[in-house]
């Protein structure tokens, strides 16, 4: 025989109202020069072909391509699918037969267990461990996430009570906590530090300019990019700073384009950040490299107190929030970076604003806490997978 397929066995994710499901697994035969390529429709199974960098196949390949399913039926619903591979040249010449196995899960929310403490306008930060790191909303209080049991546990309080902070996870592990409104409503600029190793928090340098509502988000160079919110006389911001962790200080860099409170920055695979919305569908993106921010494609709903996490694909998972007319959101979106276009996904089970969405590890995001429609506080919290 001229080539092989290699074992594989690939997750795919997808939404069974959609004709395909989103995600594909890759081999490659070495003889042919090219990857295959298996995504799912609902009439059955699809094969693509890539060439490999640097080699050139010819398109008669991709024609003698096919798949054999080993057990009945199509994968339209969730579960475990024996697939086997087989591939034939221009000519004639066929690889010998391989085994690999798709895991196709549901799209969408399940819930999950409640937090000690019911929470709002607070953050929600995935730690080295694999757990997340729930900490404020009105009060010093933080808790723990564990993913593998569901459940949270208490950890050591934060210096001061906070609300419409941020929670950002550093190089070396800590959790650097900044800024948002103090115990008597007021901005502002102090900073601390969350040590996973001890569970407590210390103190650390302040912003140069007190601030709630804003963002803050790590770069791929360790310094944690802080954009808008308001000041102390609820002007909303354009400004932004970097914190550099080696000396613990706060330093201004280059404006966003528009002025923003109650948006999200979500730093994107290629090392930019998007920010997106905050009283408006509008969103742009900042370059490290330049330490300036440029227009990009605008949301399909204007959306402040949402949340942005970025996906293992690359999209970006944006969730519920607030629209212009005060409406709270059930709604969703995806962001692709390739495209610049934001498109719909399924909506969370319960509608929530000023909640928290942590990325897990597995490629989950949990969403926790926010408000419902009535303004009270939400215990509850989701799954998106």
């Amino acid at each position: 025989m001229q080539g092989c397929i290699a074992l594989m066995t690939s997750t795919i994710r997808r939404n069974f109202e959609g004709e395909f499901c989103h995600g594909a697994c890759y081999s490659t035969i070495p003889h042919f020069g090219f990857k295959l390529g298996l995504a799912i429709r609902n009439s059955g199974y699809l094969l693509v072909c890539l060439p490999e960098e640097g080699v050139s196949s010819d398109i008669s390949h991709r024609k003698s391509l096919r798949v054999i399913p080993r057990n009945p039926g199509q994968p339209t619903a969730a579960g475990s699918f024996p697939i086997t591979v087989t591939a034939k040249d221009s000519l004639g010449r066929d690889s010998a037969p391989q085994d690999f196995t798709i895991q196709v899960l549901a799209q969408g929310f399940t819930p999950t267990g409640s937090m000690g403490t019911a929470r709002e306008f607070h953050t929600a930060t995935l730690l080295g461990d694999g757990k997340v790191l729930v900490a404020g909303g009105g009060t010093p209080t933080a808790e723990l996430f564990d993913p593998a049991s569901g459940t949270f546990a208490p950890t050591g309080s934060m210096e001061t009570a906070r609300a419409y902070h941020t929670a950002t996870v550093l190089g070396n592990g800590k959790v650097l906590v900044a800024g948002g409104l103090d115990a008597t409503g007021i901005p502002t600029s102090t900073a601390e530090l969350f040590d996973p190793a001890t569970g407590t928090f210390a103190h650390t340098g302040g912003m140069a300019t007190p601030r709630a509502y804003r963002t803050a988000t790590l770069l791929g160079n360790g310094e944690v990019l802080v954009t808008g919110g308001k000041d102390p006389n609820a002007e909303s911001l354009a400004t932004a700073e970097l914190f550099d962790p080696s000396s613990g200080s706060f330093t201004p860099t280059g404006n966003m384009t528009t002025a923003r409170t109650s948006h999200t920055a979500t730093l994107l695979s290629d090392g930019k950040v998007l920010v997106a919305g905050g009283l408006s569908s509008t969103a742009e993106v900042f370059d490290p490299t330049s330490g300036t921010f440029s227009t990009v494609g605008s949301m399909e709903t204007a959306r402040s107190l949402h949340t942005a996490t970025l996906l293992p694909g690359g999209k970006v998972l944006v969730t519920g929030g607030l629209d212009l007319n005060q409406k709270v959101l059930p709604a969703s979106e995806l962001f692709d970076p390739t495209s610049g276009d934001f498109a719909p996904t399924a909506d969370m089970t319960v509608v929530r604003d000023a909640h928290a969405a942590t990325s897990l590890s597995d490629g989950s995001v949990l969403v926790t806490g926010g408000q419902d429609p009535n303004g009270d506080a939400l215990a509850t919290a989701e799954v998106y997978k």
